[in-house]
């Protein structure tokens, strides 16, 4: 059995807020000191990081797999994720949804962020990209393109952005996603909740518990992420490791490496200034 560790979900010197050491080669070059084997490249969505991620990657085989290029050789792997925030108007409330895509090719990204700037996202504004454009569409868009594309809703509980937010987003995946539901197979935990937590959902009974840092820094790098097993190398490919996840069979997809959720910023209401802190009863009662 071979273990790989995977961050799905990091961002790029180019995202809101986030370190301007975020490039390939320092990525690759903390992810091997931390011990993580697959990492997103994030911001795949941003024409600045696309052309350094053309630059800096090749294809590992047909494998949908990146590595760095000869001289900068590592043995960190890569895959084509992003995030992106939609915000639109869906039966009479206003969404605000974070989501992470998943590309199995570079062409296919480039193909993606062409449609996205026709359907008029401004993609250059921001490694993750705000756009108008509603969730569901988001989904038609990439299977259109190619069917191996992944949506997962990005951190689904944090309340002003994400597919379960108390403040933006929906009740159920149906409700967002509607006849193409079954092509979401995994939703992200995000830092204030964990599996625990999320399997006290019964709609979440059949649904693939990922967990990534979302890191703005290579600090925070693998501060959560995932362990998957293969039986040998030739697996360990984009195909092989989305089979793994949509299986969400336990010996497969292992485990997930958890930041304790109480430490997450959305774990309980409150105000840290104030030195407020707020159970959900409380906040009923308030």
């Amino acid at each position: 059995m071979i273990k790989q560790i995977l961050d799905l979900h990091i961002h790029s010197k180019y995202a809101r807020a986030c370190s301007p050491l975020l490039e390939l080669p320092n990525i690759a070059k903390a992810c091997e000191q931390k011990g993580i084997d697959i990492c997103a490249t994030g911001d795949f969505t941003h024409p600045a990081w696309m052309a350094h991620i053309k630059e800096n990657l090749e294809e590992i085989g047909n494998s949908g797999l990146y590595k760095l290029k000869g001289k900068n050789s590592s043995k960190t792997k890569f895959i084509l994720a992003g995030e992106i925030s939609c915000v639109y108007k869906h039966r009479d409330k206003t969404r605000r949804l974070h989501l992470l895509l998943i590309a199995p090719s570079i062409a296919s990204a480039e193909k993606l962020n062409q449609a996205l700037t026709e359907r008029g996202a401004n993609l250059r504004s921001d490694g993750r990209p705000i756009m108008g454009v509603p969730a569901k569409e988001v989904l038609q868009i990439m299977l259109k393109i190619n069917p191996k594309f992944v949506m997962i809703p990005a951190h689904a509980w944090t309340p002003w952005f994400a597919v379960f937010g108390s403040k933006s987003g929906y009740d159920s995946l149906e409700e967002c996603f509607e006849e193409l539901t079954s092509h979401i197979f995994a939703i992200e935990t995000g830092l204030s909740s964990d599996p625990t937590m999320n399997r006290r959902l019964s709609q979440l009974d059949k649904i693939a518990l990922v967990s990534n840092s979302d890191a703005h820094s290579l600090d925070n790098l693998g501060r959560e992420a995932n362990v998957l097993a293969f039986k040998k190398e030739q697996e360990i490919t984009f195909d092989g490791v989305m089979s793994a996840i949509k299986s969400n069979d336990p010996a497969r997809f292992l485990y997930t490496i958890e930041f304790y959720p109480e430490e997450g910023m959305y774990h309980v209401d409150g105000h840290r200034a104030c030195g407020v802190s707020m159970l959900p009863k409380e906040t009923k009662k308030n």
